[in-house]
Formats: structure tokens, C-alpha cells, sequence
């Protein structure tokens, strides 16, 4: 049996973790110092944990610790599975890297299992993406070496497009440069930012206020959407406790594209994204184009 595992960080809904039989490992996060973990099997509420970034509460997370990672890959690998790991782009976190090494470990134990680990290049809803459709090749019959192919010919086609009215906390977080010409300027405007194919986090446009940022979005899968206007495929919004907005745009899509109604998957970006984004944050996840530099 194929068992594919990620992480808290692709803050996944807990009904398509228990309907695809997904393993989610839970990552470390601090508020105001105080250690905690968020539960892949319920879904995040994020209004505390943003109200705490809006108050001016440190908030900070931490690699993902190798012990608590090793240890459901090992009861896996004990039972007789193979398993897949799929991570958090390497553009934005160590935690694909840091599985790839401590995986090693495993297969010195494990000689007759397969362990592959795949950086997703992906973020959030975007490896939501990628996951649940490689469970869907799982249980198509595909084997585990085709699984994996498959996510590492797919991941660079999930669009990442997001804005967010504070920009500080991704600077903070190291998830964007500060580039000459965008710090002092964007700090007052909704940067609309891209995750390009190096799976970075890279500012594209200038916006000022949410509704153009809004519309900005629509106009991006409009763009480079799979089939143009035709789409059907997978789409993804996440929030950082901004559901007015997500579902604001979830509605402006639905008009684009009509044969995603009733079928946008909306939900809050967990604490590992979510310390490094801020609150207010609309993110958009589709298949699309190849993504560029």
C-alpha cells in the first residue's frame, strides 16, 4: 500500500484528509513563546491566531522537528507500506530538504520499502492541489514511482496567485525579498504576489485596494487557466481570516468560470503559512500555464 504524507503547512480540509486517507504530519508554532501544534484533523480556525498578529503578539514557527516527522513514516514503513512525502515548496520553507535528509535514516532500516520525497514547489491550497490529486492517481492504480512523476510534472502547472494588505509580515518572514522600489511603497498598497517556478514568492503588481486586488486575481486565471473560460479543474482559495473577501472572489470566479460553481474549495491558511502572510491575506489556486521566473 502506497501512504502519502505531508504536512500542516498544505492546510488541507480534514474531510479530504479522512476521504482519501491522507497522513498529515502537524508542524511546530509559537505565539507570544508558547509552543503548540495546529490538528490536521480539524479544521483550523484562524480568528484567535490572526487576532493575536493584530494585536502585535509575537508569533513564529519553527523546521519541522525530525523526530516527530520520522515517527509516523517509521510505523508506515513498519506496517509494510510505501510512502510518498510530499512537502512545502523549497522556495519558501527548509522542510522538503530537512525530509529528504532525514528519510536516509528510514531506508538504511527500511532496505525492501520506497520512500520518495517530492518538493511540491507548491504552497497551501496549491499542495492541497497536488495532493489530492496524487491520491487520486494512488487509487487509480498508478504506481508509487508514477505518483511521484506525476506531482513532479504537475506542480510547476498549480498557479499561485495572492494578495495581502501588509506585506511587512512576508518581509518579516524572509518569504519576500525586500527588492529596492517595493519597500515604502508596497507597505501602503495590496501587492498582488505570484509563486514562481522556483516556487518562490515573488511580487508582480502594485494594486491599491482590495477590490481592484480582487479583481486582479480574476484576471490572472482568466489568463492562464487550463482551457481558458472553459476550465473545470481544481480550484483553491485560501484566507488568512478574511472569508468575506475569499468568498467574494470565489463568487467573481463562479461568473468567469461557470462550471466551477459549487466546486471552489475555500478555506484558512494554518499557522506555518499563515505567521509569514498575515492576517487579510486572499490567496487563488488553479492548474494553469507553466509557471515562469
Amino acid at each position: 500500500m502506497i501512504q502519502i504524507f505531508t504536512d500542516t503547512s498544505a492546510n488541507l480540509p480534514a474531510a479530504y484528509i479522512q476521504k482519501y486517507s491522507l497522513r498529515v504530519i502537524p508542524l511546530t508554532y509559537f505565539v507570544d513563546g508558547a509552543e503548540a501544534h495546529q490538528d490536521p484533523a480539524v479544521d483550523f480556525d484562524g480568528k484567535a491566531y490572526y487576532d493575536a498578529m493584530r494585536s502585535g503578539t509575537p508569533v513564529s514557527t519553527a523546521m519541522i522537528n525530525l523526530a516527530a516527522f520520522l515517527e509516523p513514516l517509521h510505523a508506515a514503513l513498519a506496517a509494510g507500506d510505501d510512502v510518498i512525502y510530499i512537502g512545502m515548496s523549497g522556495g519558501i520553507s527548509g522542510t522538503a530538504h530537512a525530509a529528504a535528509m532525514a528519510v536516509q535514516e528510514l531506508q538504511e532500516e527500511f532496505p525492501e520499502r520506497k520512500i520518495i520525497v517530492v518538493d511540491s514547489l507548491c504552497g497551501s491550497g496549491g499542495a492541497a492541489i497536488l495532493m489530492l490529486e496524487a491520491a487520486r492517481q494512488r487509487d487509480a492504480g498508478r504506481t508509487m514511482e508514477e505518483t511521484a512523476a506525476w506531482i513532479e510534472a504537475r506542480r510547476l502547472h498549480v498557479h499561485h496567485w495572492l494578495f495581502t494588505p501588509e506585506l511587512a509580515y512576508f518581509v518579516r518572514g524572509g518569504r519576500v525579498s525586500a527588492a529596492a522600489g517595493w519597500i515604502g511603497t508596497l507597505l501602503r498598497l495590496c501587492p498582488v504576489i505570484e509563486a514562481n517556478c522556483e516556487g518562490k514568492l515573488i511580487p508582480r503588481e502594485k494594486i491599491r485596494g482590495k477590490q481592484r486586488a480582487l479583481r486582479v486575481l480574476v484576471e490572472k486565471m482568466v489568463s492562464y487557466a487550463e482551457g481558458g473560460m472553459a476550465y473545470d479543474g481544481p480550484c483553491h482559495i485560501s484566507h488568512a481570516d478574511n472569508l468575506a473577501d475569499a468568498e467574494q472572489l470565489a463568487g467573481m470566479i463562479e461568473e468567469k468560470f461557470p462550471q466551477l460553481r459549487g466546486k471552489i474549495v475555500i478555506n484558512t491558511v494554518g499557522t506555518t503559512l499563515g505567521s509569514h502572510c498575515g492576517p487579510g491575506m486572499v490567496a487563488l489556486f488553479f492548474y494553469g500555464t507553466e509557471r515562469g521566473r
